[in-house]
């Protein structure tokens, strides 16, 4: 194509890109296969990676999970958690849900290390963090479930999205039906995921509340939590979310619920006399279901609104943007092309 009418064609489409037109970009489709010719090590380096961090730190696993979700529940699953504030720019990862308890980080800048020594500039964050979310549940002896992948990185992120779409531990049934139905999840499906709470651990601060001044909460039990968690001190002790089976992936976690040992008042709502009893119930009984069930809410909610094809970006570095737009490497473009952009 001679060089004018090829910048006639990117005007046009750059054009129509800025009016919301996506049929202007021809998208590549998630699949399990993306990156099987260009990087083929790429699962064997993340499966490899998560098992010797959990290893070390057997919480490290819950934590990638977590990261994963307040990924996805905030725009979609665009690695938009990684970004790192600036003096220019502020992410996620100061959100209200997120600051000085959002972690596993490091994890995937590692692992995204690795994978760019083996394939620079091919395999995108946000897909590293699917995958490792997967591998860190498969270790701690949950279920797995299919990553389809081709995931861009986002360009930017949003605090207050991040402040308005991740649900808090204090929140009632209302609001957690609520906030997991914008995101397009059934009632069902957020208990499914709620059982995610089988592992890791929560800070003081978010169940002292709960411990000190709630009634359908075993009183043993918050008797022992009471010692960890000191009503004027002590914000960022930790509790595990499951005490039987902290680092195991099971459906323990239901059967707490049923006793009134739920850490969080999030998690107590869900059997507390209302409308998911009866599903937790069924998952305190039949663990099967609950892995069969939780299998199939992850790979829906590892699908929420990606970015594809031209959209987004390949970080080399998971925590940093990159600076140049996709235009500036196509030959032959003027100046004054980039320059609308």
């Amino acid at each position: 194509m001679p060089s004018n009418q090829l910048i006639t064609f990117l005007v046009i489409v750059v054009s129509l890109l800025l009016q919301g037109n996506n049929n202007a970009v021809v998208e590549a489709q998630l699949n399990q296969d993306f990156y099987s010719s260009t990087c083929p090590s790429l699962l064997p380096i993340v499966r490899g990676a998560v098992r010797t961090n959990i290893l070390l730190e057997p919480r490290m696993g819950a934590s990638i999970l977590r990261l994963f979700y307040h990924d996805c529940f905030v725009n979609g699953c665009d690695g938009s958690i990684l970004l790192d504030d600036t003096s220019s720019f502020t992410g996620e990862q100061n959100a209200a849900s997120n600051r000085n308890s959002a972690r596993g980080f490091n994890v995937i800048d590692n692992i995204k290390s690795r994978v760019e020594r083996e394939c620079p500039g091919i395999v995108s964050c946000a897909d590293i963090l699917a995958i490792a979310a997967r591998d860190s549940v498969v270790q701690l002896g949950g279920p797995s479930w299919d990553v389809l992948l081709g995931r861009r990185d986002a360009r930017t992120a949003s605090q207050a999205a991040a402040n308005s779409s991740i649900p808090a531990p204090t929140s009632s049934l209302r609001e957690l039906i609520t906030s997991f139905r914008k995101a397009g999840f059934t009632t069902r499906e957020m208990v499914a995921l709620s059982g995610a709470h089988t592992i890791g651990q929560a800070q003081c601060r978010n169940f002292q509340t709960r411990i000190y001044n709630e009634t359908n909460i075993s009183p043993f039990f918050a008797a022992r939590l009471r010692l960890k968690c000191p009503p004027t001190s002590g914000d960022r002790n930790l509790a595990s979310l499951d005490y039987l089976t902290p680092f195991v992936f099971d459906n323990n976690y239901f059967r707490n619920l049923m006793s009134q040992k739920g850490l969080l008042h999030s998690d107590q709502e869900l059997f507390n006399g209302g409308s998911t009893d009866s599903i937790v119930r069924e998952y305190s009984q039949n663990p099967t279901l609950f892995r069969s069930d939780f299998s199939a809410a992850m790979f829906k909610m590892s699908l929420l609104n990606p970015l594809t094809g031209s959209d987004g970006d390949v970080r080399q570095i998971c925590g940093r943007r990159r600076r140049t737009m996709w235009l500036e490497n196509i030959p032959n473009v003027t100046p004054s092309l980039n320059k609308i952009l």
